[in-house]
This record gives structure tokens, C-alpha cells and sequence, in this order.
């Protein structure tokens, strides 16, 4: 589930934190929150929260390590990292997606614990209620911010739903890949990726 948080102190486990009204969340803002287990996010000065993804949500994320980071970086193209970790992008301050590449050549981009720049590669892995968030306003932020590859896979559809730069600002419109599906990625050439193999093996397949 993911959540607009609202800017007043409350009790432990209630999904608002103290901070500046919204639209008005920077990334001093975001450095200071606690560290209490959930993903907290701003985009355009808003503060979004997401609370502990469930085991398959990981799983999936795991098996885009082994499939996509690990060939990656043992034929010295890209690196592949996974949240949590801050993304730093125009109207995104920051982002912590789920899984991103960052090609050979822009690995300055990671420095101080963060990524400072766009990644070449940005996947998300659906959640319960976070369709929106993932398919509506990451994907306006993603677009703004010029994300050249953008990837939602969805674990209930067993789908994966690929989204590439067509001009700044905007994305062409998705293709779908469903799991008997392969796909390679522009920024990751001669690694394709088989979907139904992020799902298979999975020791707990609950959304």
C-alpha cells in the first residue's frame, strides 16, 4: 500500500509523520525522517509512504538481481542496485525504486550512498493499492525526469508492462509482455529477460 503521508506528529504506526505540508517536502526533509522500516518517497514536494512489501514482492526483486544485475556486471555493462536506496532526480527527491541499472559509463551517478542523476533502467514491482502510484504518478515523474527504460512487472497478472522514452516527458505507449514472453532491455543488449522466470520457484506466491 501506498500513501500520501500528511505533515503532523502522531502516535507510532499511524501513517503520518511531522514534517512541511505537503508540496512542500525536500530532500533535507527526507534525509532527517526515521529510519522505522517503512519507504518514504517525495515527488514533486510530496511525501509518499509505502509500508513492508510481502515475500513474493521480494522474490521477484531477488530473481531481477540474479537475471538482469548479475550478467550485467560480470560482462562489465551496467550495475543493478535495489531498494532502499535514495534516487536523486529532477522532481524526484528522492525516489527508491525497487530495482534500477545504471550503465558503465554513468557509474559517477552513484556516490554518498545515493544515485545523483537519472538510471538508465527503473523497475517497479506491484503491490496491493500501489497501481496507481506505480502506473499514475511514478510514471508522470519518471517520464519528467527522463528515465530512457521504465518496466512495471505485476505479480498478480504475472505481466510485465515496458515503457521507453519516446521524447522528454513522455513515454511511448507500453508493451505488454506476458510470462511465456522474452524481452531485452536497450541498456542491457545480449541479456534478455524470460518473465515467467521471475516468478517461477517462488516459495510463496501471495500478492
Amino acid at each position: 500500500m501506498v500513501t500520501p503521508v500528511f505533515p503532523i506528529p502522531v502516535d507510532v504506526g499511524s501513517a503520518t509523520v511531522a514534517g512541511p505540508k505537503q508540496g512542500q517536502w525536500t530532500a533535507a526533509h527526507w534525509e532527517a525522517l526515521p529510519d522505522d522500516g517503512n519507504r518514504y518517497e517525495i515527488i514533486d514536494g510530496v511525501l509518499y509512504m509505502s509500508t513492508a512489501p510481502s515475500a513474493f514482492h521480494q522474490y521477484i526483486i531477488w530473481q531481477l538481481v540474479i537475471l538482469l544485475g548479475a550478467p550485467a556486471q560480470q560482462r562489465n555493462i551496467a550495475q543493478g542496485l535495489f531498494a532502499p536506496i535514495g534516487v536523486f532526480m529532477p522532481g524526484c527527491e528522492p525516489v527508491q525504486p525497487d530495482f534500477v541499472v545504471v550503465r558503465r559509463e554513468r557509474l559517477d551517478i552513484i556516490r554518498a550512498r545515493r544515485i545523483f542523476g537519472v538510471p538508465d533502467l527503473i523497475i517497479e514491482v506491484l503491490s496491493p493499492g500501489s497501481r496507481d502510484y506505480d502506473e499514475g504518478v511514478k510514471l508522470a515523474a519518471y517520464a519528467e525526469a527522463g528515465v530512457p527504460e521504465y518496466a512495471v512487472i505485476d505479480p498478480a497478472a504475472r505481466l510485465l508492462r515496458y515503457h521507453r522514452l519516446e521524447q522528454p516527458g513522455q513515454f511511448a505507449l507500453p508493451q505488454s509482455f506476458n510470462a511465456a514472453d522474452s524481452l531485452s532491455f536497450a541498456c542491457l543488449p545480449g541479456i534478455p529477460l524470460l518473465v515467467g522466470s521471475l516468478f517461477e520457484g517462488a516459495p510463496d506466491t501471495t500478492v
